[in-house]
């Protein structure tokens, strides 16, 4: 009995050095390796939050981090998004580089003075001598079933402020790809998680697992190359984005899927490229409609030369403008799904698709 509990603990909390041949790693290891491989690379790396040290984190994300770096490094705080934020904020004006973990970005909101007002426009306000080299990380978005004041998707909010930089990664490689580089960014950055994807299994190379890899912010990652229809995807809408370009390729029609990776800054040059070649596009996103980062690309694309590459209009599919319902079954039917994406594309193709 006892052996057995201990095997479904290492598969449920599996770690980059069991990996075997097949070279995988989940999206929870990616992270955690890369804040332990930067914390032994610079000695200003410290992390601060709530059950991030002695508890390794409320999704397991900081493990081990705490036995190995101790107490002045891997720092527990109050319940109190406000003040630690604040905290971390003024260790990076002072030269420390902290890695601020939210337990999850909608408490965030407790703290969005002090990541707006303190971190973003430090730089510009003192004309450029002070910098703010902060990473604020943590799952952001839908999981399932914490309803409406805990699923929402922060992307488009923090896009919007200049002096941010704001990364929705995807898989593994970028998960450790895209913290790296954010941890030695000179500037503040918005880094968010997808629940869900935590505990997910993705390929790496060997140039992934390299403790100098990094991803460039503001990159774009062509995840499935196509011809007939740009789908344009952050997070785990990506996930849904190739489900659905999977489904329409039996059909003849193929998708080009595009994994913004960065949200801002937005690389717009992917898209641009993929749309004159395509002449149609489907933004996909959790997050709701208005204002959203689909509504930025749409925009994007209208006042770029590549609007006249369009054969339809930019179509967006997006989660429901409600809040998140409680029930399983509205929760489902409040964030798109593979099947909405479809419809989509075989709405802007004008029925040509199968």
């Amino acid at each position: 009995m006892l052996a057995a509990v201990r095997v479904l603990t290492r598969r449920t909390f599996s770690t980059a050095k069991s990996l075997g041949a097949a070279q995988q790693m989940t999206v929870r290891d990616a992270l955690n390796s890369a804040m332990d491989e930067e914390m032994e690379r610079d000695e200003k790396v410290f992390i601060l939050g709530e059950e991030v040290a002695q508890y390794d984190g409320a999704y397991k994300v900081s493990r081990g981090l705490w036995k190995k770096y101790g107490d002045k490094r891997v720092i527990d705080t109050p319940i109190t998004e406000m003040g630690f934020a604040g905290m971390a904020v003024g260790a990076a004006m002072a030269g420390l580089r902290p890695i601020c973990e939210f337990m999850t970005f909608n408490f965030a909101m407790q703290a969005i003075d002090q990541i707006i007002n303190s971190a973003a426009k430090t730089f510009y306000m003192s004309a450029g001598v002070v910098n703010v080299p902060i990473v604020f990380r943590g799952p952001n978005g839908a999981a399932a079933g914490v309803a409406a004041q805990h699923s929402q998707c922060f992307a488009a909010w923090y896009s919007h402020c200049p002096g941010l930089k704001v990364i929705s990664p995807y898989d593994a490689e970028d998960c450790r790809g895209l913290l790296k580089a954010a941890i030695r960014d000179p500037d503040p950055v918005v880094f968010l998680e997808n629940e869900i994807l935590y505990g997910q299994l993705y390929p790496v190379t060997d140039q992934v697992l390299d403790k100098n890899f990094t991803l460039p912010i503001g990159k774009a990652k062509i995840m499935r190359p196509g011809s007939h229809c740009t789908l344009v995807a952050h997070s785990r809408a990506v996930e849904l984005a190739l489900q659905a370009a999977a489904e329409l390729a039996k059909g003849g029609v193929e998708c080009e899927v595009i994994n913004l990776r960065s949200i801002r800054p937005l690389d717009v040059d992917t898209i641009f490229q993929s749309v004159q070649k395509t002449h149609h596009l489907v933004t996909v996103e959790q997050g709701w409609p208005q204002s959203g980062v689909g509504s930025e690309i749409c925009a994007r694309v209208m006042e770029h030369e590549t609007f006249f590459h369009l054969d339809a209009p930019v179509w967006r599919v997006t989660g429901v403008d409600v809040p998140m319902p409680y029930t399983k079954s509205l929760e489902v039917a409040a964030l798109p799904q593979p099947h909405d994406i479809v419809a989509a594309v075989r709405t802007v193709l004008g029925g040509k698709s199968k």
